[in-house]
């Protein structure tokens, strides 16, 4: 793997992280302001905040195996 492509997949890691991040300050927002009114899609939210954090974990996980097996 070269440099280039490295570089793509750290990209795409971080990016996966914000991704999962900025779903769980979402659940946060909703749990915090808008609960009593918004209750019925926080099941909904937190499914697509698990498949964010989900994808995240698979990426790293591909990251960190590239970087052994490089290093």
């Amino acid at each position: 793997m070269n440099e280039d492509e490295l570089k793509a997949l750290q990209k795409n890691v971080r990016k996966k992280k914000r991704i999962a991040t900025e779903m769980a300050s979402e659940v946060h927002d909703l749990v915090e302001d808008r609960l009593w009114t918004d209750y019925e899609n926080l099941i909904e939210l937190s499914r697509k905040t698990y498949e964010a954090c989900q994808a995240w974990a698979e990426a790293d996980q591909a990251l960190k195996a590239v970087e052994a097996a490089h290093a």
